[in-house]
This record gives C-alpha cells, structure tokens and sequence, in this order.
C-alpha cells in the first residue's frame, strides 16, 4: 500500500545541512524604529544569496524561541530611551552580528526551523507539520487498525521529518513510532527500485539493526512504522536525558552528560561496527551513523533510520565531511561518522571541530588510538581506515558477542545494481560538493594574501623600485639627446645607435 500523494509542481529539493552565513550590510532609521538588512548566503556559491531585513523585536522573538536550548546567547539588551541614536545603532549592529554569528555556527541551532525561517523565510514557509498530520490521516483512513495516540513534537533535528507516538488496536499496549519524512536531494533510486529496498527492509530480522515493521513510499515522501524504544538512543543514554524531550532542551547543553565505562564503550562500539560490516557487505549504504541514530536495547546497540541513503536525506554531519576530499565515498563516511560516535562516547558530547589532534587525557589509551586514526589531520588528509580494519584493533578485536554467527543480507541481483548505481551517483554529487569548496578555499586563501598587510607592503616596494627604475631610463634617455645635439652643433635628427655605419662608396686602387 502506497501514499496516494501528487509531487508538489516545481518542489525544490533543498539540502537543509548546507550552513548559512549571515552579514549584517547596514542599518536604515524609520520613523520610530530601525531595520538590519542581512545578507544571507548558503553554501559557497555566490550565486545563492539574498538579503532580509530583521527589527530588533526580530530578534528578541527568535532568542526567546531559543531560550529551550539552555545556551546564554549574545544578544544586545533592549534601550527605550535613545535607542535611535547614531552610535548606539552601530554598537547595536555589532552585537547583533555577534549574536547572529553564535546561533548560525552551532550545529544544533544552524539546522533548527526557527533559525532557518529567521534567516530563509521564502524556503521554509511550508507548515510540515500540518503536511505530515495529513499524510499520517490518510494512512490511516486506509488502515483503521493503527490509531494515533500523540504527536511526538521536535524529538529529532531533522525539519521535514515528524514523529507521532502510535498503537496497534489489536495489541493496545505495544507502542510504536510512526515517522513522516520527505524525500532528499540525494535520492537516486527509481520508484520502483526504492519500494523494492524498503521492501528489503522490512523483512530482515538482525540483532544490530532496529525493526521497520512498515514503510510506505510516494513520489515525494515516506512513512515508516517502527517499535518505540522507552530507553531512547545513545545519545539520550550518555545524556541522561528523556527521549520524548525537545532535541534542542535535551542536547544544546545537557547537565549530566557523561562519557561511557571502557567496557561499554568496547562492547557498543564492535557492535556498531558488525552493523556497518553488514551494510556494506551488502550492498546496502547507510552515511548517517551518530548517537541518535542507535538505539539502546538490553544491552545490545541497534542501527536505526538505516533506510535514510535510500530515502536521498542529506547526513547531519554532511557540512563535516565535506570538508575533506579523501572522505568520498558511503564507506568513508560512515568511518568518519564512527570516529564522531566513539569520541561523544568517550568524553560525553561530540567533537567540537575536526580535525582533533590534542585529545582530552584519558586512561584509555586504545581509545585514542582509534580516535586518531580516523579524526586526527593526518587521518582526514589521507584517508579512513576501513570497517574491517576498525575490528581488528586491539580496542575492538577481543569483544565477545553474544550473535558469533556469520549475519547476512541476501538482497535480489536487480535491488543491488540499482543499490550500486545510486550510490555512486550519491558519491558523485558528494565529491563535486567537494571540488567546489576546495575551488571557493583556494579563491579565498589567494584574495586573502592579496589583501594582507605583508603582500600590500610587498606591492609598494616594488612598485617604488619600478618608479625609480622608470625615471633613471628617462633621465638616461633625456642626457644622450642633449651630447648628440650638443655634439652637431646645428639640429639634426637623431641617428639611432644601433645602427650599421654605412660602408664606404669610394673605390680603393688594387695593391
């Protein structure tokens, strides 16, 4: 059974991890207030930019919609009295794009609704919650069995993508999760080839991969059915928090968040990697590997979201990744996004920036090793270790597993070449990504030096050398008319030097 949704006319794919960065241009004085023009751009491309113009009551809503996070942000204190002088609006604007740059270089507030509205308006103007809760009640119109028990609201990052807690009427007690997502720019499969993949999905049955009981495809979207996990995720276990919590209230700045026992972290970390091992044995890509997307079940580690390459959603550390050409294909990122996972288990939250070359001390010096074999410079510079390799390390290879048997994923000889062809168009788009930040940094670093105060200095010196080179030629030039006319003694026109002497038209006598 399948979605009866029309594609949207002209539906934009838009890739919501690409960042955007925020200039404020200048500032314009009304009648009684004054309005910032902000130059918006996304990604590198100088063809994608736009401005808006934001109040100071702008802003103030947008910090009072973050205040969940739990973070203390820049932003400018309000002034009744004064408030237009000229001055004050200055020292105001340079607040207010400190604030600005705070908000759009944090991961969690960047890919927010709120700060991508604030900052993109004509691009998220769309209500996708209202969209889903439609989709949601046609499904089950066709399907009466499911009845839904309560909207999950903001669990996930994610913007096109809703949650709702529903049950089973015929076993009332069960809670599963039904999730509504639509479909990303790096969807490649066919229609036909992605129910066929989802179909896959259904079916398997895999101690490390969480169930999808049900999924349902359209042109444009999706809805999966899976069990609810009360325990939650990784992350909500190194958090301490509650799954059904906002993700900004439980993430921003958890409290309690506390890196894992050794043991653990060996124990999870191998059963992660036997997931991954199994994927791409497979054929199957996943690129979205972090702490939310493992749930936490009797001990046992267990993949979820796995259809999301399939489903062409953008990774949520894309802009990451990106930044290193080495880290081109499904393997490596999930390699790299592993080296993400280990390290917010061993310290208790993820990196801050990669590369990391200094690591927090820490007594588990096997740890670091890993750590440094996937996140160090050296690393992202020159590539990532594989699956298998990770496993053979003396952190992971002496792990017991409880499942010793050899898993496996049989996928039809059909699904697997459409599987091939869309991740290597996926790797394409990824490393053309790639090429092109590589082309904006290079351009950067060139304007750059150009403007610096050592080139600028450089470009004086010479130019005063070419000036002095150029009047010692003139005046060289100016002396050697004043000899030859001084030499004629009547004016003449000048003969060039270099010329031949003329030879001599008088015939001498033979000897």
């Amino acid at each position: 059974m399948f979605l009866q949704e029309k594609p949207v006319p002209g539906r934009l794919l838009l890739d919501d991890t690409v960042p955007l960065t925020a200039v404020i241009e200048t500032s314009q004085s009304l009648q009684s207030h004054t309005e910032y023009i902000i130059k918006v751009q996304r990604g590198v491309s100088s063809d994608n930019v736009w401005q808006v113009i934001r109040r100071y009551s702008d802003f103030d809503v947008l910090n009072n919609s973050l205040m969940v996070c739990g973070i203390s942000l820049p932003l400018p204190p309000k002034k009744l009295i004064g408030n237009m002088d000229r001055e004050f609006i200055a020292e105001r604007q340079r607040g207010l794009q400190a604030y600005l740059d705070s908000i759009t270089q944090h991961p969690l507030l960047s890919s927010s609704l709120i700060v991508k509205k604030f900052l993109d308006p004509n691009s998220y103007s769309a209500n996708y919650s209202e969209i889903a809760l439609q989709q949601v009640s046609m499904f089950f119109r066709s399907d009466p069995k499911w009845e839904v028990q309560e909207p999950l609201r903001d669990i996930g990052w994610r913007i096109r993508k809703k949650y709702f807690l529903i049950k089973n009427k015929d076993v009332p007690k069960e809670k599963h999760l039904l999730s509504w997502v639509d479909l990303g720019p790096d969807k490649f499969l066919s229609d036909k080839d992605l129910q066929s993949a989802m179909k896959l999905l259904t079916s398997l049955s895999n101690p490390y991969l969480c169930p999808l009981m049900f999924s349902s495809t359209s042109e444009s979207s999706a809805l999966l059915i899976r069990p609810f996990n009360e325990n939650g995720s990784l992350r909500d276990h190194i958090c301490k928090v509650k799954p059904r919590e906002n993700y900004l209230k439980k993430y921003c700045n958890p409290k309690k968040s506390q890196g894992l026992e050794l043991q653990d972290i060996k124990l999870y970390g191998r059963q992660i990697l036997e997931a991954l091992k199994l994927l791409h044995d497979s054929g199957l890509f996943f690129g979205h590997l972090h702490t939310t997307n493992v749930i936490m079940e009797d001990g046992v580690c267990r993949l979820t979201d796995v259809e999301n390459g399939m489903l062409g959603v953008p990774s949520a550390l894309r802009a990451a990744f990106t930044q290193f050409r080495k880290i081109n294909t499904t393997e490596s990122v999930d390699v790299f996004s592993f080296g993400h996972l280990l390290y917010e288990m061993t310290y208790g939250q993820p990196p801050a920036c990669v590369p990391v070359d200094l690591f927090p001390s820490l007594p588990y010096t096997a740890v670091v090793s890993v750590l440094q074999s996937i996140l160090s410079t050296e690393a992202c510079k020159s590539g990532m270790p594989t699956v298998s390799a990770l496993i053979q390390t003396p952190l992971f290879s002496d792990v017991r597993l409880q499942h010793s048997e050899k898993l496996q994923i049989k996928v039809p000889s059909r699904l697997k070449e459409a599987l091939k062809v869309a991740k290597a168009s996926l790797e394409k788009r990824l490393q053309e990504e790639q090429r092109l930040l590589q082309q904006h940094r290079r351009l950067t670093r060139a304007k750059s030096h150009h403007g610096s105060e050592e080139e600028r200095k450089r470009r004086k010196i010479l130019a005063r050398k070419k000036s002095r080179q150029s009047a010692y030629e003139n005046e060289e030039e100016v002396s050697f008319r004043n000899n030859n006319n001084s030499g004629s003694g009547t004016s003449s026109p000048l003969t060039c030097p270099s010329s031949p002497t003329p030879p001599s038209t008088t015939e001498h006598a033979p000897f």
